[in-house]
């Protein structure tokens, strides 16, 4: 894990092999802040979604007993939506470095669809 103190608060940045395990032991929350049709079409499954455009640090769940992690797809936007969240008062705060790219990288299950039928489907 990587982390960089913030006028804010403390950012993190875990690695896909990090945000795996503490997913899951269900000790944390994955949130993905990419839009909509990005998550219809491949996501971590149990992952929630908030997409960026539509982000609201008041509306997040506390993090009383599990940790809050964002993810997109590159790790850009969901920096972004991190240091939003520090900018809210929200804190500890930590993000999925290289996002979902870096997740299919290091083939860790999602789910994704069947592009015959377009239906879901396991992969990784």
């Amino acid at each position: 894990m990587q982390t960089e103190n913030t006028v804010n608060g403390m950012l993190e940045t875990w690695t896909v092999d990090e945000v795996q395990a503490a997913f899951d032991k269900n000790e944390i929350v994955l949130i993905d802040v990419r839009t909509p049709q990005e998550y219809m079409f491949e996501h971590v499954e149990g992952a929630l979604l908030m997409p960026m455009a539509f982000f609201d640090a008041q509306k997040l769940p506390t993090q009383d007993g599990k940790r809050i992690v964002f993810h997109c797809g590159s790790g850009m936007r969901s920096e972004k939506v991190a240091r939003a969240a520090l900018d809210a008062g929200m804190t500890p705060v930590a993000h999925m470095g290289g996002g979902f790219g870096a997740w299919k990288t290091a083939e860790k299950p999602y789910m994704g669809t069947d592009m015959a039928s377009g239906a879901p489907q396991r992969k990784g």
